[in-house]
């Protein structure tokens, strides 16, 4: 089933449309959260609160374009909250790794502002990762959305541990310069 048609069942309060989406995107909405959690019984329990969040958003959002966008998003979200959860009881490596590495490329604000900002922000490292070849605008993504391993990309493009390190220390201060030129305080 399509999309569009699956947006349609959400507006129509079909429930199917859950079991649709869960067909259609599951292993892929699990897979987000297990990278960021690594506990696949907490990566399940992600993906069925993401569809309880979808139920919930569609109307009024019709996300008709951007559907699995519009659920990664939403999981991603779900998986990091946890995954605080989780650190607040004991520390969790990976989300710290991560975190720590992107902090040298962007300011960390929990204020109302940076909330307001945060989706020009995404359009300007959008802007950035397009002046890129797709390999390394897909090994950025890999690591800092779907919070891959360095291992795991490493195996799924091919390259050295060392090379994709390289990479992406590479494109962290391209990016932490784009930021400044673009009027980013850093």
């Amino acid at each position: 089933m399509d999309d569009s048609a699956i947006i349609d069942l959400y507006l129509a309060r079909d429930e199917t449309a859950v079991s649709e989406t869960a067909e259609k995107y599951g292993t892929r909405l699990r897979r987000i959260a297990e990278s960021i959690l690594r506990d696949p019984s907490s990566a399940e329990e992600c993906e069925n609160d993401t569809y309880l969040q979808t139920w919930n958003r569609i109307p009024p959002n019709e996300p008709r374009n951007y559907f699995f966008a519009f659920l990664g998003k939403i999981t991603r979200h779900l998986a990091i909250d946890e995954c605080r959860k989780q650190t607040s009881r004991k520390r969790q490596a990976l989300f710290v790794e991560l975190t720590d590495e992107m902090t040298e490329c962007l300011a960390g604000q929990s204020d109302v502002e940076s909330e307001i900002d945060a989706q020009e922000l995404s359009r300007t490292i959008s802007s950035f990762l397009d002046t890129y070849p797709l390999m390394q605008r897909n090994i950025f993504v890999r690591r800092y959305w779907y919070f891959d391993s360095i291992p795991e990309i490493s195996t799924r493009y091919g390259f050295s541990q060392s090379k994709v390190k390289s990479i992406l220390f590479r494109m962290r201060n391209r990016l932490r310069e784009y930021l400044v030129r673009e009027g980013y305080f850093i």
